[in-house]
């Protein structure tokens, strides 16, 4: 587990390739929740449920996982039979938001689970540095479970606009610039 004084993620590798993947290291993952829920909190920035807001500390868990783990939960979830770069299974939603942040001392938000082999692939694709898709994804990621999507293209534009304000934040290129 990692944790600081707000946030706790817990983390689990199950690909070996993430071992190798030595900048990926844990305290980047925090680093990279407490820069999303600044930028939303400095913003004024919520999504239908403001989570941020609470000023309970957050708590996620972060499955590194490979692409054929990846296919079998888009498949069952999604009903797309594919691997994907990350996918986001948020545990509390608009219709039960108020009685499960009520009654605990902090907000467990959901699961993050990100593909080893689809990360390195498109990172290769970009010819960026896997460290940057990955900080990129985790910002991705952590937006879906405090509610924002990108279900039509205005949604899309601004879950991308709050993506790259953070990234620029941590010094790392827009990834949507053509």
């Amino acid at each position: 587990m990692v944790k600081n004084s707000s946030h706790n993620i817990d983390l689990i590798i199950e690909y070996d390739w993430w071992n190798r993947l030595a900048e990926a290291n844990v305290a980047d993952c925090i680093n990279v929740l407490n820069k999303v829920c600044d930028y939303l909190q400095a913003q004024k920035i919520s999504a239908k449920v403001d989570f941020v807001a609470l000023g309970k500390p957050l708590s996620l868990t972060l499955v590194l996982s490979n692409s054929e783990e990846v296919r079998k939960l888009n498949c069952e979830f999604r009903g797309i039979d594919k691997a994907t770069n990350v996918l986001s299974f948020a545990n509390v939603d608009g219709d039960d938001f108020a009685d499960v942040t009520a009654n605990s001392d902090y907000v467990e938000l959901g699961d993050i689970i990100m593909s080893g082999e689809v990360l390195q692939n498109e990172a290769e694709i970009k010819s960026i540095p896997p460290q940057n898709h990955f900080i990129h994804l985790l910002v991705h990621g952590i937006l879906h479970l405090l509610g924002f999507d990108h279900q039509t293209d205005a949604e899309a534009d601004f879950m991308e606009a709050i993506e790259t304000a953070v990234l620029a934040d941590m010094n790392i290129d827009n990834p949507y610039k053509e």
